[in-house]
């Protein structure tokens, strides 16, 4: 590449253009010379230092550098997207596993629900139960009341009877049963 820019050069500074007028062309009043020979010999030093390979070679360490920049970068964009793609996948199992834990908070719920309305029945059932015992309670304890009315009022009534259809004979009479039964029983 550097041979052509050289050849170029050379080209165009031909003396038809550099030639100055009633002086030769190979003179030192010729600038056109001067800088054509100064652009050959800074040409010459720069391949004699080998400043276009180091060029060359710094470009191709430049286009290392930026290649395996890119080979990174796609590599981080593949780690990225696997990442990405690992977050998804856990984002729906806890988004399926939130929806299991409502369901069974949902189930329990129904369970707990269910077993409160079973122990409130159970409770209302045993309430009444023991409601009904007080009332059969009250309603025995009302005719064992009413009972022990009819039977004082009736041995009341019968002693009154009796105290007027005794006499003193026949209660003595039976004064002397009644201590002979009891001192039969006792004897």
């Amino acid at each position: 590449m550097m041979l052509r820019v050289f050849v170029a050069t050379i080209a165009l500074a031909s003396p038809v253009f550099a030639a100055v007028e009633g002086k030769p062309f190979f003179s030192l009043y010729n600038t056109d010379l001067i800088v054509l020979m100064a652009f050959i010999i800074f040409g010459g030093i720069l391949v004699y230092f080998k400043v276009p390979a180091k060029i060359s070679g710094l470009l191709d360490e430049r286009g290392q550098t930026i290649k395996s920049e890119l080979e990174d970068a796609r590599r981080l964009r593949e780690e990225a997207l696997e990442l990405h793609a690992s977050f998804e996948k856990k984002r729906a199992e806890v988004n399926e596993q939130a929806a299991r834990i409502v369901e069974k908070a949902k189930a329990d719920a129904q369970i707990a629900a269910d077993n409160a309305k079973a122990e409130i029945e159970a409770s209302i059932t045993r309430r009444l139960k023991a409601a009904e015992d007080q009332i059969a309670s009250a309603e025995a304890a009302a005719i064992r009341d009413v009972r022990d009315q009819a039977t004082a009022i009736s041995i009341a009534a019968a002693g009154d009877l009796i105290a007027k259809k005794m006499d003193e004979e026949r209660s003595n009479a039976l004064i002397q049963t009644a201590i002979q039964t009891v001192n039969d029983r006792l004897h």
